[in-house]
């Protein structure tokens, strides 16, 4: 399993919409609003790194409301 951490800048005046799009994100296994550079941090889980870009530039990017995003990889040691 291929676990992302995504950073997601919002547009003001839409976050309600677009968070509620990314919770219904499949794929999407936890949103959280946060404060500061970012706006939430959302986990998200695939069978592969491919279908993990396919959630993030396939859906959570076109969802409105969704600005920017950064994604960090899980990593082992």
């Amino acid at each position: 399993m291929t676990k992302g951490y995504l950073l997601i800048k919002l547009v003001p005046g839409l976050e309600s919409e677009a968070l509620a799009g990314i919770r219904a994100t499949h794929g999407i296994k936890e949103v959280t609003l946060v404060f500061g550079q970012w706006d939430a941090v959302a986990l998200a889980e695939a069978k592969s790194l491919f279908e993990l870009a396919k959630i993030i530039v396939g859906e959570v990017r076109g969802i409105q409301g969704v600005q920017d995003t950064t994604t960090l990889l899980e990593a082992e040691l």
